[in-house]
């Protein structure tokens, strides 16, 4: 198996509570000259975390120690513009499993979903409801169950229900990348093999 199996995360969030956030503020593209996954978290949002000189921009939320966890609630339109997947790579590289927004470009969910990052879309109300309970308490605790397709505000028990493709959850669920299901459903093949000839 390739990737770690998802398991059920109750977490505390970092908010960023900006909307139509792109993949070139996600990672800046002069950081896209490596091949391999690994890396890419120490340049997350690179130029927000840091100024020209490298010194942290204090009041970023990612530089704050009031914040950490394994989950990012983000604003509407996360992931917008060019199609790298090298987004996903740094998101899920920094050590966030999931990521919650009202709205995804649609190839940063694919790209987020064959990466190992879970992308939890939910009504713009219930996000809402996510960053004013973070604003209250930092340490607010959130659950994302995958086999039941459910997010939580642990406190308040206040859950909303997500959508994802059957196909992705079964991978993400079983720690499977495209070859590893194929490899899953191997004697499925050669049975339907035979059986055409």
């Amino acid at each position: 198996m390739s990737s770690t199996k998802f398991q059920t995360i109750e977490s505390p969030a970092v908010p960023l509570p900006i909307e139509n956030v792109d993949t070139d503020q996600i990672i800046p593209a002069r950081f896209l000259k490596a091949t391999t996954r690994d890396g890419f978290g120490e340049n997350l949002f690179r130029d927000w975390r840091f100024h020209k000189n490298g010194e942290p921009i204090n009041d970023f939320v990612l530089n704050s120690q009031s914040y950490a966890g394994k989950i990012l609630v983000a604003g509407k339109n996360f992931g917008s513009g060019s199609s790298r997947e090298h987004a996903a790579w740094a998101i899920h590289d920094y050590g966030f499993k999931v990521v919650v927004s009202s709205f995804f470009a649609d190839i940063f969910k694919n790209n987020a979903l064959n990466n190992g990052l879970l992308p939890v879309q939910v009504s713009d109300s219930f996000i809402s409801t996510l960053f004013e309970a973070i604003e209250l308490d930092a340490t607010s605790l959130i659950r994302v169950d995958l086999e039941k397709q459910s997010i939580t505000l642990s406190a308040t028990g206040q859950t909303e229900n997500f959508d994802i493709n059957p196909y992705k959850k079964e991978c993400l669920l079983k720690g499977y990348d495209d070859i590893d299901y194929l490899l899953s459903i191997k004697e499925k093949i050669i049975q339907f093999e035979k059986s055409k000839s």
